[in-house]
């Protein structure tokens, strides 16, 4: 296949959608929490099957209650706060390169997700958010079956 015969489809208005989505979140993020602007985010690998959506965030040196997870509107947030070591100072480090201080991240959901479902799970530093899809929801493969053709000899 040459680029000529490779077309995409581009819709203008899912991008506004998309921005005006994050736009809404920042806002609300700013005027009714009162939690201030990130000092750091955690990388986040999103994997999407069949039957679910899963988050991976890595969170190393943090337990799991150190972390709030939240679904509201659509949205998964996930907040929390990684302290440093009392013992930095005492040490003598000459530089400091791990983040400190709060996090969050948010992802929009797609509505084809059973947010009642959801459930998380924290291990060795990773937070795993599994987000299982509503059964409608889920790929249907129909079988394409052949016509008979009914022929009447005349």
């Amino acid at each position: 296949m040459n680029f000529l015969t490779r077309f995409e489809r581009w819709d203008p208005f899912e991008e506004l959608q998309t921005l005006r989505g994050r736009t809404d979140r920042l806002w609300a993020q700013l005027t009714q929490d009162k939690t201030p602007l990130a000092d750091w985010a955690p990388k986040t690998d999103v994997i999407e099957t069949t039957n679910d959506i899963v988050l991976r965030a890595e969170l190393p040196g943090m337990n799991e209650k150190d972390v709030d997870i939240q679904i509201e509107n659509g949205v998964l947030t996930i907040k929390g706060e990684r302290t440093a070591e009392k013992e930095l100072e005492e040490k003598g480090y000459r530089r400091i390169e791990r983040d400190y201080g709060t996090f969050f991240r948010s992802f929009t959901l797609p509505v084809n997700i059973d947010a009642e479902k959801a459930a998380a799970t924290f291990a060795n530093g990773l937070l795993e958010v599994q987000l299982p899809k509503k059964e409608g929801a889920k790929p249907k493969t129909i079988k394409v079956e052949p016509k008979k053709l009914l022929t009447k000899a005349a």
